[in-house]
């Protein structure tokens, strides 16, 4: 029982940090690892590939790459040899927010904090 009452404490803190990190970059987590994923990659990504890295689930996956879209955080093209096939990468605003996120403007709930250092 003592295990489950601090997996209880352990998902308060991330629910705290979630929020904290939504009201100062106005992104929520999975959008943040999203872009991410594009950053580390430094190349286009379909959203399987985007799943796959942030170990989304592909229907939220895609529903994560609509939202940053709409925020126009990131850009989609089309592959010249499988129009089928779309491609996502970062936008010149979704490369200045990651610039911001590395700021560290949220702290990070003391329970969470040995897992950072």
């Amino acid at each position: 029982m003592k295990t489950i009452c601090r997996m209880r404490e352990v998902f308060k803190a991330i629910g705290v940090f979630e929020e904290a990190f939504q009201q100062a970059y106005a992104i929520t987590l999975n959008e943040a690892m999203i872009l991410c994923a594009l950053e580390k990659e430094q190349k286009e990504m379909t959203s399987t590939a985007l799943s796959k890295r942030t170990e989304l689930s592909p229907s939220h996956a895609s529903k994560t790459i609509r939202s940053l879209e709409t925020k126009g955080l990131i850009e989609r093209t089309l592959s010249e040899t499988d129009k089928r096939l779309m491609f996502f990468n970062l936008s010149e605003e979704g490369k200045k927010r990651m610039t911001e996120l590395s700021l560290e403007k949220v702290d990070i709930p003391e329970l969470l904090r040995p897992l950072f250092e």
